[in-house]
């Protein structure tokens, strides 16, 4: 939809389909808003405006009540007795499929969609077509604003795009109290105060008590239709240049103006506020009519809804992105963006439906001491620079926003992925014990961290950390850990709009190889696809992307990528030892694929007389059962093979890992893994090929026990884990536990756990 620019004869514009849009409509709406008179009548004179300006027989608005249901509270074309009757779920109908996905609907036949919902006293059996759209409000439902026609109409782009617009006008009718009549009541002052319990994922690991401070992204324009288009875009651009200017001053930060990917995360942020299409979209809604603060509520809620509905994760996250720059773009538009950091009580607990990477940082970190949000994925870029700041973030907490109150008493244990919230006295204090305990236990753990990881029969076990950040490397030298087991290298590609190439990619494995300064390091190559998505990579989309086109598959496929990341790694290290290992290899001939790759990359280096590496070790994850069956063949053929226990277990169990109803199904600790690690183990010492095993298995302090006894003696896993798995080791006796372990692989138990607790606690192992 355009409408034009002036009140001449240019100020109405048609489409084929014969409905007429116009600046003068804009204008009828906002003077509704502003009118005297009671809000019924305002409504529906509303609802018989836009009817006669569509060319409809039928406008209703639904309004969503306190309880969760969608009143139809002013129609034109419908049954008058159904007014303030009919009433609507979430989710039920047509009318309650909008709300509940906050999408548009457009169909030539309502009545063939399997989700229509007859109501009888409402008439609509005459009228077969319906275009609908969700009236938002920073991202709320207020209503619904629905047309129909009696014939099979194909309701244009144009026309869904001028009722989207017409929604912004009516959200501000709804937000500010035209809905007097309608039971606005919240549901039980009891629920409020009563405790509840929220299951997510933890994003960022830890445990935090505090108080509840919502995130107030609502910024609400106070002004929808435009008096002077140009002015507006003035203001847009001065708005544009002050938001640019605000991330730039959050660069200079001395909690973010190191080097590393938490830095490229914020510059990738800042070239969003240049994208085009967004730019492009926020200018279209100001030609249309709207002030420059209501074109960007506009966009805002049009992207969020569009990008809810798709499956790429990269796009989904970016949402977040793109709803902060909103958020922000609209405070400087109203002169509320200060700079300052946000304000914060002592022990604050941020909740937030979700957060972009500046979100964060604007407010005091100092008092901080949790995040929880509605939504939220571990590879959003808020997620990967909470990690950096040691922050406790938990997602996909749903509706905790709601249920929770300012300055309410919350628990995040993302240790557990639970958030309780408003618990009792007794509670609180349990946690605050646990938390006390676990700050001595820190305390401990930094006093071995110069102790040698050595077992009380004099065996030496390896532990190493597991990362993806430069930023990582320094809880390297910080815990005390031999080196880096695994570095997952796909993360810096995730955080760019475009691959780096050779010279920068160099550059990032040149910096981790220095910060490690003498201590080892193994490089992953680039485990992408599944739910690891490039933005500038445009994959097919797989059906189980766990088991689909990624890691090595992408990697043997498409090898540019892949021989331009081995070439980096390659004169990255120079003169030093370089050890590299390939993701999800099935098969040998996999492996052997992969191997030539990096053997042609090493002959092209020489031909041109480049430096070369001192020593190159190649190495394997042991991800997929298949590979176990080809250990003699693959033993011969590479240096080193690391056990990755996250994707091996779940593809041993046939058991999805993201799946909340499965993923703990079966245990880690059963006697079917303990059985299959000890044969691996078996066969790489026979052929004095080296083993490790990197993942979530080997951050525990009970199944790193319960590897050691299967025979392990390299272990890396996240960086907070090394101390407590470094007191275990120093206090525990490891020929007799291998003993232990070997008759336990032979039960045929569900799991084991409770047999390796005993044996601790009785030999006084400290887990």
């Amino acid at each position: 939809m355009t409408l034009a620019a002036s009140d001449s004869t240019n100020d109405r514009t048609s489409d084929s389909n014969g409905w007429t849009g116009s600046r003068r409509l804009l204008r009828l709406l906002r003077d509704l808003i502003r009118g005297e008179g009671a809000s019924q009548d305002r409504l529906d004179k509303a609802v018989d405006i836009v009817s006669k300006e569509f060319h409809a027989e039928v406008c209703s608005i639904y309004v969503m009540r306190a309880d969760e249901t969608l009143e139809l509270y002013a129609s034109i074309g419908l049954n008058a007795a159904a007014v303030h009757r009919t009433r609507l779920r979430v989710g039920e109908g047509l009318v309650g499929e909008i709300a509940a996905r906050a999408l548009p609907f457009a169909l030539a036949d309502a009545q063939a969609h399997p989700s229509f919902a007859y109501r009888p006293e409402t008439g609509e059996e005459a009228f077969v077509s319906l275009v609908g759209v969700p009236i938002l409000q920073n991202k709320a439902v207020l209503g619904v604003l629905v047309v129909q026609n009696k014939t099979a109409r194909d309701y244009t782009e144009a026309e869904v795009e001028g009722l989207e617009t017409l929604a912004i006008v009516l959200a501000e009718m709804l937000a500010t109290g035209a809905r007097d009549g309608v039971d606005t009541t919240q549901r039980g002052d009891a629920a409020a105060v009563l405790p509840a319990r929220f299951s997510g994922i933890a994003l960022t690991a830890g445990l935090a008590v505090g108080r509840v401070v919502e995130h107030r992204r609502g910024v609400v324009p106070g002004k929808v239709v435009a008096e002077d288009p140009e002015n507006e875009l003035a203001r847009l651009q001065t708005a544009l240049e002050n938001l640019r200017a605000s991330i730039d001053t959050l660069l200079l930060r001395h909690d973010v103006a190191a080097v590393g990917e938490h830095r490229e995360i914020l510059e990738t942020y800042r070239m969003f506020s240049e994208d085009r299409g967004w730019l492009g979209r926020i200018h279209d809604a100001v030609h249309s009519g709207l002030t420059a603060e209501a074109a960007v509520q506009k966009v805002r809620n049009d992207t969020r809804a569009r990008m809810d509905a798709i499956k790429d994760p990269y796009l989904r996250e970016r949402a977040a992105d793109l709803d902060d720059l909103g958020d922000r773009l609209l405070r400087h538009l109203l002169g509320e963006e200060t700079g300052a950091p946000r304000a914060l009580p002592e022990d604050a607990v941020l909740l937030a439906r979700d957060l972009g990477p500046a979100d964060l940082l604007d407010y005091d970190l100092e008092r901080l001491r949790a995040v929880v949000l509605e939504e939220g994925s571990p590879m959003a870029h808020m997620a990967i620079i909470a990690r950096s700041l040691e922050l406790p973030v938990m997602g996909r907490c749903r509706g905790v926003v709601s249920q929770a109150r300012e300055g309410d008493t919350i628990i995040v244990d993302a240790d557990n992925e639970q958030v309780l919230l408003r618990p009792n006295q007794s509670v609180v204090d349990s946690f605050t014990e646990s938390m006390d305990a676990m700050a001595r236990r820190r305390a401990e753990y930094a006093a071995v961290r110069d102790l040698p990881p050595v077992t009380r029969d004099g065996l030496r076990i390896s532990l190493s950390i597991n990362a993806g950040l430069l930023i990582d490397l320094q809880q390297m030298h910080a815990s005390g850990a031999d080196g880096i087991g695994l570095y997952r290298t796909e993360i810096p590609f995730m955080v760019r709009d475009s691959l780096p190439d050779v010279d920068e990619q160099t550059e990032l494995y040149k910096r981790v190889l220095d910060q490690a300064r003498d201590k080892s390091v193994v490089f992953r190559t680039l485990d992408i696809g599944g739910d690891k998505i490039l933005p500038y990579w445009r994959g097919a989309t797989d059906e189980n992307p766990a088991m689909g086109w990624r890691a090595i598959r992408i990697g043997i496929d498409r090898p540019v990528m892949l021989r331009q990341q081995l070439r980096a790694l390659l004169r990255a290290a120079a003169g030093r030892e370089l050890n590299v290992m390939f993701p999800m290899v099935s098969e040998v001939a996999e492996f052997e694929s992969a191997r030539t790759l990096m053997r042609r990359e090493i002959e092209r280096e020489e031909g041109q007389g480049a430096p070369l590496p001192e020593k190159v070790n190649i190495g394997v994850m042991l991800e997929v059962p298949a590979l176990a069956w080809q250990l003699p063949a693959l033993l011969e053929r590479c240096h080193f093979i690391s056990i990755g226990s996250n994707d091996l277990f779940q593809f041993l169990f046939a058991c999805d890992r993201g799946n909340p109803r499965v993923a703990r199904r079966y245990d880690n600790l059963s006697p079917a893994v303990l059985s299959f690690l000890r044969s691996v183990v078996a066969q790489a010492d026979a052929a004095g090929c080296t083993l490790s095993l990197c993942g979530e298995m080997a951050g525990s302090p009970l199944e790193a026990m319960a590897l050691v006894g299967c025979g392990l003696r390299k272990l890396s896993m996240p960086p907070p884990a090394v101390g407590p798995v470094k007191t275990m080791l120093r206090s525990l006796y490891a020929e007799p536990l291998r003993d232990l372990v070997s008759q336990l692989a032979e039960l045929p138990d569900h799991s084991v756990r409770e047999q390796l607790r005993a044996y601790a606690i009785d030999h006084e192992i400290a887990i």
